[in-house]
């Protein structure tokens, strides 16, 4: 049986005034809150933010994003 932070959630979100589905593990959404809270910003904000940035699919670049955030918050 898979971990709780394992179990993948898809959501909907509105990008650029577009409407969209993103599937992540839900250690992804949590880490994304905290970094948006973190960064004083909505979900929604920090989202559409590494949408502009990205040079691969949304879902992968929002793991990435995430994952980085985390080492470098950690390192400080």
């Amino acid at each position: 049986m898979p971990s709780p932070s394992s179990q993948i959630k898809k959501r909907s979100i509105t990008i650029s005034g577009h409407r969209t589905s993103i599937t992540l593990e839900d250690i992804f959404w949590k880490t994304l809150k905290d970094i948006a809270g973190a960064q004083g910003v909505s979900l929604a904000t920090l989202i559409e933010d590494i949408d502009e940035r990205r040079d691969s699919n949304l879902s992968s670049a929002l793991r990435t994003f995430a994952m980085i955030e985390t080492l470098r918050m950690g390192m400080k």
